[in-house]
């Protein structure tokens, strides 16, 4: 039977009320969009409307202990006349090795957010996977049974899913009984009425499971790219853009393009939680059709889990305090020295490529404390003139060198001196999207805080820490703090 995304749900379920239903149906990845779907054709198959919802519906926990159980209740006639629906919720039952790195992330990230419940549901489902009992994740085994380095990082956060999932008794099951056993259920089919809805966020499509319920099911993939190329962000934000256009039309709303993506920079790819942000934006603004960045700005805080973002504020605004914690939080994490001090860098380099706009023939379309509106009209079009000039001048420069450079050199070397030529230019422009002005705002806002000789002494204080952590014994730690402070210094 066939695998389809998400967004052919709709003209699947209407070939399906002439032909008829799946009695097997696996809905899988992106949580909201998996309960979305989910809905969907649950509304299809037993309207919300119906008398026999309430009698005909039976939804199961997807622990694979209830594996069992919900394959007998989809085994099972129902009592009263129609179709009976059956859903497995957030089944385990897919996981594989190869995703135990996901589990684990995901486990860590819904304890940041406080939800224990979630938190547990993925890192038993890991425990489960890897054969592991709560003895093999205390502090004396954890590092070599889930591959972490227990004494270094703070991993604090794995006793408190243990002790919640003793507490609540929640247990571990067998994982190969429990797929041979839903493997033989799928292939010998379901009574005719009997309908079972399997949701799941993450599978390995490899699994014979998968497979045969592929064979003998519908499978609806609800996946979204997780990555940061340019494809997987295209994806994304076209389903962003789809959900909230959705929302806003049914609230009879619209929203400027600076209130959405500074949405989007606080919010980062999280459907959840940028649909959370959208309802609380519209209770907001009430009876008022129209968004702004600066409701944006007034309901809002920063949920994003990107402490490299919050440290390269946090020093841009030279606020010591929250650099120094944001620079634990980064290393905490274990993420490596030179990754944060490579942020910083980047950061200031991007300050001084605003200052040299400022303190160009252009600068004059910028003021301190300039309004996004005013930015956008008056400042974006001068930046695009500006970087293009850039462009033009590093050409020549280019044009000019490279008949020196080219001398001697094979033809594949002269096309590696070209990509990091091409590199080094677009380094130096401001707006290499001009469709996204919002985060360009706020860097020159942030200029405003740096003099022009200041940020070059900066960028010469983080060069020698660079020197420095690359080449001394030095505490990496203590190296980038004292970098912090000579730059939060106010002369």
């Amino acid at each position: 039977m066939p695998e389809i995304n998400y967004k052919e749900l709709t003209s699947h379920i209407k070939s399906a009320e002439k032909e008829g239903f799946s009695k097997l149906y696996l809905i899988h990845g992106e949580e909201l969009l998996c309960k979305t779907a989910f809905e969907e054709l649950l509304n299809a198959l037993l309207p919300e409307s119906s008398s026999d919802r309430n009698l005909n519906y039976d939804p199961v926990d997807g622990t694979n202990e209830n594996i069992f159980d919900a394959v007998e209740r989809a085994n099972t006639f129902s009592f009263m006349s129609g179709r009976k629906v059956v859903a497995f919720l957030d089944s385990k039952i897919f996981y594989s090795k190869e995703n135990e790195k996901s589990l684990l992330e995901k486990a860590k990230e819904a304890h940041a957010q406080k939800d224990l419940k979630k938190a547990a549901r993925y890192f038993t489902g890991l425990m489960s996977l890897l054969k592991l009992s709560f003895d093999d994740v205390g502090k004396e085994n954890r590092g070599k049974s889930l591959k972490i380095d227990s004494g270094e990082s703070d991993n604090s956060w794995i006793d408190d899913i243990t002790v919640y999932c003793i507490g609540k008794g929640i247990g571990l099951s067998g994982e190969e009984d429990n797929a041979s056993f839903f493997q033989k259920a799928v292939e010998k089919g379901f009574p005719k009425g009997n309908h079972l809805i399997v949701t799941a966020e993450l599978v390995d499509k490899r699994l014979t499971l998968y497979k045969a319920v592929n064979k003998n099911g519908v499978i609806i993939d609800c996946q979204i790219p997780k990555g940061d190329s340019r494809n997987d962000k295209a994806v994304q934000e076209s389903v962003l853009l789809e959900r909230m256009n959705a929302v806003l039309l049914k609230n009879d709303k619209t929203i400027d393009k600076a209130a959405y993506h500074a949405m989007y920079e606080m919010t980062g790819f999280d459907l959840r939680t940028f649909l959370n942000s959208l309802e609380k934006l519209i209770s907001f603004t009430g009876k008022r059709k129209r968004i702004t960045v600066e409701d944006v700005e007034s309901v809002l805080k920063r949920t994003r889990l990107d402490p490299i973002y919050e440290l390269t504020n946090a020093v841009a605004d030279r606020n010591a305090a929250n650099s120094l914690f944001f620079l634990d939080s980064l290393l905490a994490s274990e993420i490596h020295p030179l990754q944060a001090l490579s942020a910083l860098i980047n950061q200031f380099r991007k300050l001084i490529c605003v200052k040299g706009f400022t303190g160009s023939r252009y600068g004059k379309t910028w003021e301190s404390g300039s309004t996004y509106p005013r930015f956008t009209s008056v400042t974006v079009p001068a930046i695009e003139e500006y970087d293009n000039d850039l462009l033009k001048v590093i050409e020549e420069r280019d044009k000019f060198l490279s008949v020196n450079d080219s001398a001697g050199k094979s033809e594949d070397q002269q096309k590696k001196t070209s990509k990091k030529k091409t590199k080094t230019a677009t380094d130096l422009l401001i707006a290499k999207n001009s469709k996204s002005p919002y985060p360009v705002w706020q860097l020159f806002r942030k200029s405003d805080n740096f003099k022009s000789e200041e940020l070059i002494s900066i960028f010469e204080c983080l060069k020698d820490a660079d020197i420095e952590l690359k080449s001394s014994g030095r505490t990496p730690k203590l190296v980038i703090e004292n970098a912090i402070l000579h730059i939060c210094r106010k002369t």
